[in-house]
Formats: structure tokens, sequence, C-alpha cells
């Protein structure tokens, strides 16, 4: 068979062309997979905790208030491997175990502080170490409460010691509108922050309403310099925020050029994306439910209001938007918008059915905590508000750690959480009962009955010689 070249060529080009008349389009070579755009961290400074070994141990003929509510007599509690293992009023235990005769004692879960400056503003409280407010401007979210926390501060160990305070959340101070993020700890001893930092804790922002940054800038003829002004700037600023999270969205979902990045907005981004929770500062049950409205226009949630004597004032609106109160037992009177807090605060949010929390916001009030909610819990019953011992620990325990979101983690005596426990030697709504030993995630970091289980940090161990000139 005779082929002419002539004729084949035309007959494959008229081949070629009937096939891209069948599609519309000229044959393409197959593209690989979409390049994912280059973002930044959304965790640059991680944790580096690790748990402190501990042995597998349990504590018998206590009563328990497992932080949930409930309680227990004459109970057992088994911890191994830094969790809960069981508890009950009969518990096998582990081989092995370290067995603790609490008789006449109580066991709770470990003391959750949701409001504390440890670290930001230590002890010696001296200006070279007050690092807790950048006060430059009213909206300072690009700083960060673990760039300024000291982990030598004294009031660590003492919080660990007086108070069974097992976790805090450190936070900036309320000079600010916006004062920064906050940081979630473990209370152990620790040469960096980062070794301290809670595993799987979100960051919070510390936001605030009233006096203080009105106060602040107003005195420097700045805005804001009155509550109208404080809520036009947070609107202003989340406006801003908005457009941010929407141009840095679109990059990482569709690539191109990346936006240009504003540390202060990657925060408020973080927020309006539900990585970051608002802890807000505010006193006034009218401004309360004003930050509430402003959060559904921007799209945010605000997890608790910190100091907030005014709660009991609104606590169904709290109850209905899901917001936590941290509050004070009876602090009052210090500036005109605490002048209407009162001792019953806790005991009414609490019959409301809102999330109540005890906090501090002091390097002495950390270290009686549980004397703070017996405070609330009696002047509540003067009232005829009867809350169970058991329910008012909910206010130092699994309250916090759900404003925190970490109460999966903490907070309670249940099996598979963090074994923070605390056994009291004797009730711990007593003036006159203080912390025995103390367990975080099963180590025990404090014995009152062994001195070399009372950690003392490294600036406490001594200071230089008189000839050191260093």
């Amino acid at each position: 068979m005779v082929f002419n070249k002539g004729v084949f060529a035309a007959l494959m080009v008229s081949v070629a062309l009937a096939g891209c008349a069948s599609t519309g389009t000229r044959p393409q070579a197959a593209s690989g997979p979409k390049e994912k755009p280059v973002t930044y961290s959304r965790d640059p400074y991680p944790s580096t905790y690790h748990a402190y070994p501990g042995v597998p141990t349990l504590v018998t003929n206590v009563t328990i208030y497992d932080g949930e509510g409930g309680r227990i007599q004459n109970g057992q509690v088994l911890f191994a491997d830094g969790k809960i293992v069981a508890v009950g009023q009969t518990v096998a235990a582990a081989a092995g175990a370290v067995t603790i005769d609490g008789t006449g004692k109580w066991v709770t879960p470990g003391v959750i502080d949701i409001h504390s400056h440890l670290g930001d503003y230590p002890s010696p409280s001296v200006q070279a170490l007050s690092d807790g407010n950048e006060a430059t401007g009213p909206v300072r979210p690009e700083v960060w409460a673990e760039h300024s926390v000291w982990p030598q501060d004294p009031g660590f160990t003492r919080a660990l010691a007086n108070g069974g305070v097992t976790s805090l959340q450190i936070l900036p101070g309320s000079a600010n509108l916006f004062g920064g993020r906050s940081v979630v700890l473990k209370n152990v001893p620790g040469r960096t922050v980062q070794s301290m930092k809670f595993p799987g804790a979100p960051y919070g922002l510390k936001m605030a309403c009233g006096e203080n940054p009105k106060r602040v800038y107003g005195s420097k003829n700045q805005m804001p310099a009155t509550r109208m002004g404080n809520i036009a700037v947070d609107r202003q600023t989340w406006a801003r925020a908005q457009d941010y999270k929407r141009k840095w969205d679109k990059y990482e979902r569709d690539g191109g050029e990346p936006p240009a990045r504003d540390i202060a907005m990657d925060t408020l981004r973080g927020v309006l994306a539900g990585e970051i929770l608002v802890q807000n500062h505010c006193y006034r049950a009218d401004e309360m439910a004003i930050v509430m409205d402003m959060a559904k226009e921007f799209g945010y949630h605000v997890s608790a209001f910190h100091h907030a004597v005014e709660a009991y004032k609104i606590a169904d609106l709290l109850k209905e938007n899901h917001v936590c109160a941290a509050v004070w037992a009876d602090w009052w009177g210090f500036k005109m918008e605490a002048y209407d807090a009162i001792n019953e605060n806790m005991p009414l949010l609490q019959k409301a059915g809102a999330c109540v929390i005890t906090h501090s916001d002091d390097p002495n009030g950390i270290q009686r905590l549980n004397q703070e909610a017996a405070k609330a819990l009696a002047n509540g019953r003067c009232m005829g508000i009867n809350i169970p011992d058991e329910v008012a620990w909910e206010w130092l325990s699994i309250n916090p750690a759900r404003a925190l979101h970490i109460d999966d983690k903490t907070g309670s005596l249940k099996p598979g959480k963090m074994a923070d426990v605390v056994l009291w030697n004797g009730n711990p709504f007593s003036v006159y009962t203080r912390p025995e030993k103390v367990w975080i995630d099963g180590a025990l970091m404090y014995d009152a009955l062994d001195p070399k289980r009372r950690p003392v940090t490294d600036f406490e161990l001594g200071q230089p010689g008189e000839g050191d000139t260093k």
C-alpha cells in the first residue's frame, strides 16, 4: 500500500481541528494542585509546657466538691499519668499508688483565676517592673501580655501555696479600649513564659469600658474623652478589623497578592474568626448591654465581663447572651462606676442562672479566692438565696474554665481531665482553711507538710553580695 504524504498530512490536520471543535478549547497541559497561599502564623510563640513528673495517687476519706456542683461525702479521688482516673466513694487503687488519708479534709479542683496581672505587675511593685499597661494609645491590640510576664514573680508561688491556684489568665491593664492579648498559664515554676503557657488555651483580647479609657486619654486631649467616644472608637476599630479580615480571608482562599500585614489587626481578625476570646473590663449594667449589642453588630462574642459590679441588674441579658460575669465579693465605691456594687452580686447572678466567676485582679486577693467566694455565699444566704457550698465552687473552677474555653481539659474532677487538684486542711470556705497539698497535672507542686515542696522563685533565693557591683 502506497501513502500519499500530502493527503496524509491534510487528514491529520482535519482530525485535530475536529477534536478542537468538539471541545471548544485548544488542548492544554494538565495543571497541578493549586499552590496554597503563604500566610502568617496564628501561634508564633507556642507553649513549651511539659507537666512535672508525678506518681499515681489515691486520696481517701475526704469530702469532695467535684467542681460541677457535685458533692461526695467520705469520697476518694485517684489520679495517674497526669489525669483524673476515678472519683467516688469507693475507688480501686492503681498498683503502686501513693495513698493519702484525708480524714476531716476536703478535695476540690484547683482554683482558676480569670483575672490576674501577676508577672506583668509583679512584686516588688516598682516602676521598673510595671509592664501591664501600654498606655500610649487607646487602641493597642498589637501588644501581648505574655511579652511582659516575669516568671520569677513571687506572686505565682504565693497564689499556689496560699490560694490553691493551679491556672490563671494574665491580662493587660485597663487603660485602653483595646489593651492587647491575654495569656493563660499553668501555675508552675518556669524559666520562660512559654514553659508556663496552658497548652491549647485560646488567647484572649482585653477590652475596657467606662472611666479608665476616657480618663487616661481625655486628660491628654485625645479621643476618647467620653463614654460615647469610647464606643465610637471601638466601632471604628472593629470596622477596620472587618475589612482586614475580608482581605486576608480572600487571599488565603484565592491566592494572589497578600494584603499588608498589621499586627494589631491580626489580633482583631482572630476575635472575629472566633479564635480569640474577648475579656471585657466593664462595671455598669448599661455599658455591658451596649457592648453586647456592639458585639452583635460586628460579629464577635464577649466571653466574660470583668469586675461587672452591676451585673445583677442585667442577669437575664447575660444569661441570654451566654456571657459570664467575673466579679469581686465586696469591692465597692473606689470610683463612681463602682458605686452601685452590692455584696449579693454573685448569688443573685447564680439564682438567675447566669455564669458566675470569682476573680481577683489583685496579688493578695488571688491568695484567698476561696474566702472571697465564701463571703458572697454568706451574703446570699442572708437574703434567702441558699446556694450549696459545692455549687458555689463552680465560681472558682468550671465557670472560669468555660469562659477561657479550657473546660474540656480542667476545672472539674472528671475522669480524663488534668489532675489539677487541691487537698484542703478543712472546709475550703472557712477563713481558717489553707491548702495542704496542691497537684498540677498530677505532680505534687506544694506540700505544707514538706519544706522541700514549697516552691521559691530564683528572685527570692538571694540577692547579690555586698561587694558585688554587677
